[in-house]
C-alpha cells in the first residue's frame, strides 16, 4: 500500500493514534518505537480497543494470536505492514500538508524558536485563524502531529522545528515543506549532537536550503552575522546553479541597524524591568515609510527584541495592520517558562527554566545586569548537551558571574561542580547544589526575602519546580 492509498484509508478514518492507551474508536493505530518501547507489541490490543487499523512494521505481528482469548484476533487486513512507521508517519503528514492551500511558516534556531513562534502566531491572530505547534511537539515525531492538527478551518500554519543532531531539520522541512520561514539565530547548543558550530550552523541552515531550492521567502535579521553568512553563502551557491528560468528567493530584512536593505526596523526603548521597544517600516532606499510606533512588552530581555522584530516582519508580509500587530505583541503574556516576570508574596522572579545553552545563558546574565533592580540574585542550572566542551562553556559563565556583580549566585548540577573545583577562589556570594533538591532545602532555610530572582537552566535541572517557593 502506497502512502496515498494509506492516506485514503486515513481519510476515511481521520485520526490516528501513537498511544496504545488511547484508542478511539475508529481511529488508527501507529506502532511508533522508542528507546524504551515498541508500538508493535500493542498493535493488536489497539486494533481489540477499537482502532480500524494498525500500521507496524514488524512483520511478525501479523501472524501473532490475540493475547485476548475473549475476543477472536482481529483480522489480518486490519494490520498493515510497513518497511518503517515513523517514515510512514511523515509521508502521511506531508500528504495531508499537501490538501491544504495555505500559508506554512517554518521557524528553527538555536534560541527564540517558541517564543518567536508564540509572538508570529499571536500577530497573525489578529486577521487569520492560525494552527500553531503546541508545547514542544517541535521533532520527527511532533511536527507530523501538528501537521495533522491542519482542518479546512486555518488560514495559516506555524510549524516549529528542533534539531540536536545533523539533518534534522531536513527531515522536518521535507515533512511540512513550509511555504516561507526563519531562523531566529544559531549559537552553541547541543554541542554533543552537532558535533561543533558548524555542525550547528549546517543543521539550522537546511531550513534556508530547502526554501532557496524552491524560490520560496526568507525572514532574515540583517544584524545576525552568522545568518548573514550562511545567507550569502547559500545564495552564491544558488547564482551558480541559476537558469534562465530560475531566480532568487524573496529576503525580509529586519534589524536594528541603518541597513538599506532593511524592511522592519526596531529599537530598544527600555527595559524596566520589561521590554519597551519602537519600530517602523521603511523602503529600499532607507526611507522611513511610518512613523515610530512604541510597544510595551510582557517579556524580560532586550534579546527579545529579536523575537518581536520577526513577529512583526512575518505580520507586516502577511497584511496584519499595524495597529493589530502592536496590540498582538503588547498583549503577549507568556506562560511557558520562557522570559517569564513573576511576582511573588515576597520576591520578583525571572523565570527561564525551560533550556539554557551558552549563548542563551550569556544574553540572561547579560539583561539582568542591567536591569536597575535590586538586591539581585541569580539560581542557574547547568547547561546540557555540550559534550567535551561541557566543562569550558560552564566555566566562562562562572567567569561572567564573577563580574556581574550579584548580591547571591546559586549554580546547581554536576557540570558547574566541576568548573568551580578548577576554580581557585569564589566569593561569598557564591553557592554551589548537587541538585535542585539540595537548592529547595537552602531556599527553605534562607527564605530570600525582596529580591529580584534569574532561574534559567536546562529542563532537565528541574529549576522549574522552585518558583512556587520563592
Amino acid at each position: 500500500m502506497d502512502i496515498k492509498e494509506l492516506y485514503k484509508l486515513y481519510q476515511q478514518h481521520p485520526l490516528i493514534t501513537t498511544d496504545s492507551r488511547n484508542c478511539p474508536e475508529g481511529s488508527i493505530f501507529l506502532a511508533l518505537k522508542g528507546a524504551s518501547f515498541d508500538g508493535n507489541k500493542f498493535a493488536v490490543q489497539a486494533l481489540e480497543k477499537g482502532c480500524a487499523y494498525a500500521i507496524v512494521d514488524d512483520a511478525t505481528i501479523c501472524q501473532q494470536p490475540s493475547p485476548n482469548t475473549q475476543h477472536p484476533s482481529p483480522s489480518t487486513q486490519q494490520l498493515i505492514l510497513v518497511d518503517n512507521c515513523l517514515q510512514t508517519f511523515k509521508d502521511l503528514a506531508r500528504e495531508h500538508r499537501r490538501q491544504f492551500d495555505i500559508p506554512v511558516i517554518g521557524i528553527t534556531g538555536t534560541n527564540g524558536k517558541t517564543t518567536t513562534k508564540e509572538l508570529v502566531r499571536a500577530v497573525l491572530s489578529e486577521c487569520y485563524n492560525v494552527m500553531a505547534t503546541e508545547g514542544n511537539f517541535n521533532n520527527d515525531v511532533g511536527v507530523p502531529k501538528t501537521l495533522f492538527r491542519l482542518s479546512d478551518e486555518h488560514d495559516i500554519a506555524v510549524v516549529e522545528m528542533g534539531a540536536s543532531h545533523p539533518g534534522d531539520i531536513k527531515t522536518l522541512v521535507e515533512t511540512a515543506e513550509p511555504n516561507c520561514g526563519l531562523i531566529t539565530n544559531v549559537g552553541r547548543a547541543h554541542l554533543q549532537g552537532f558535533g561543533s558550530f558548524e555542525g550547528v550552523c549546517r543543521t539550522k541552515g537546511e531550513l534556508y536550503d530547502f526554501l532557496i531550492a524552491h524560490d520560496r521567502p526568507l525572514f532574515v535579521n540583517r544584524d545576525n552575522e552568522n545568518l548573514m553568512r550562511m545567507i550569502r553563502q547559500k545564495l552564491t551557491a544558488k547564482s551558480q546553479q541559476l537558469t534562465a528560468n530560475s531566480q532568487h528567493p524573496d529576503i525580509y530584512f529586519y534589524g536594528q541597524s541603518d541597513s538599506e536593505d532593511i524592511l522592519i526596523r526596531c529599537e530598544v526603548v527600555s527595559c524596566a524591568p520589561f521590554l519597551k521597544f519602537r519600530w517602523r517600516e521603511q523602503d529600499h532606499d532607507a526611507n522611513y515609510v511610518s512613523e515610530w510606533m512604541e510597544v510595551q512588552t510582557h517579556l524580560i530581555g532586550a534579546y527579545n527584541l529579536d523575537n518581536m522584530l520577526a513577529a512583526i516582519t512575518v505580520g507586516y508580509v502577511n497584511n496584519v495592520p499595524f495597529e493589530q500587530i502592536n496590540h498582538a505583541l503588547s498583549n503577549y503574556i507568556p506562560t511557558n517558562n520562557r522570559s517569564q516576570m513573576t511576582e511573588t508574596a515576597t520576591n520578583h522572579l525571572i523565570v527561564d527554566a525551560y533550556n539554557a545553552n551558552p549563548t542563551s545563558m550569556q544574553a540572561a546574565i547579560e539583561n539582568f545586569k542591567l536591569m536597575e533592580v535590586s538586591p539581585k540574585m541569580a539560581i542557574l542550572g547547568q547547561m546540557g548537551e555540550l559534550g567535551d566542551v561541557s566543562q569550558e562553556e560552564h566555566q566562562k559563565i562562572i567567569d561572567m558571574l564573577v563580574t556581574a556583580s550579584f548580591d547571591k549566585v546559586w549554580l546547581v548540577g554536576e557540570e558547574f561542580e566541576k568548573a568551580v573545583a578548577q576554580f581557585s577562589v569564589l566569593s561569598s556570594q557564591f553557592s554551589v547544589f548537587h541538585d535542585v533538591e539540595a537548592v529547595k532545602a537552602a531556599i527553605a532555610q534562607e527564605q530570600p526575602q525582596s529580591h529580584y530572582i534569574l532561574i534559567k537552566g536546562s529542563n532537565s535541572v528541574k529549576l522549574f519546580q522552585l518558583p512556587e517557593l520563592l
